[in-house]
């Protein structure tokens, strides 16, 4: 696939797997915003590890469990480049448990998991759609975890919100 002056959005790209994924998408010539919610140091080398390829970025403060940071993340890119072609959603969060002790996850605990994780990924996905489909299309990637295949993981509400990730990205998929 040809990635030069395409632009994505990577949700948590500060750090990990998104920061991985914004620079892989810098390298192969890819106009990237970063994004980042606590983490702006962070952000702000990956932003540099990206320029290091010649990408053009943005970088952009905003939590994708609040629809109006979603909503604002993709217009801050709109805004600069007029389109959007991918989308990976890699911001995640995690209340470290032991997964087999329910007593030490309460209900706002679970609730914040999956705000990010199912919730977050689904408001960027609205975000997007009109300028995929105005475009003609676009890429979503989800990034999930194979704890939903073993069990276990960080915690319960982790593993099961990226279950959760894994039905919406299938449906998503389907539509």
């Amino acid at each position: 696939m040809q990635l030069r002056d395409k632009v994505f959005i990577v949700t948590g790209s500060a750090t990990g797997i998104g920061a991985a994924c914004a620079r892989l998408l810098a390298e192969r010539g890819a106009r990237v915003v970063i994004n980042y919610t606590r983490s702006e140091r962070e952000a702000r080398e990956t932003e540099a590890a990206c320029r290091v390829h010649g990408a053009d970025t943005l970088l952009v403060c905003a939590d994708v469990s609040r629809d109006s940071d979603c909503r604002r993340l993709a217009a801050e890119a709109l805004d600069k480049w007029g389109r959007i072609e991918g989308l990976v959603n890699s911001a995640a969060t995690t209340h470290a448990t032991d997964p087999f002790d329910l007593e030490q996850t309460s209900l706002e605990d679970f609730q914040r998991v999956y705000g990010v994780n199912v919730g977050g990924a689904y408001q960027m996905i609205r975000a997007v759609a009109p300028s995929m489909r105005r475009q003609g299309g676009g890429s979503v990637v989800n990034v999930s975890s194979n704890v939903v295949f073993t069990g276990g993981g960080s915690s319960l509400a982790y593993t099961a919100s990226k279950g959760a990730l894994n039905a919406l990205t299938l449906s998503l998929a389907r539509v």
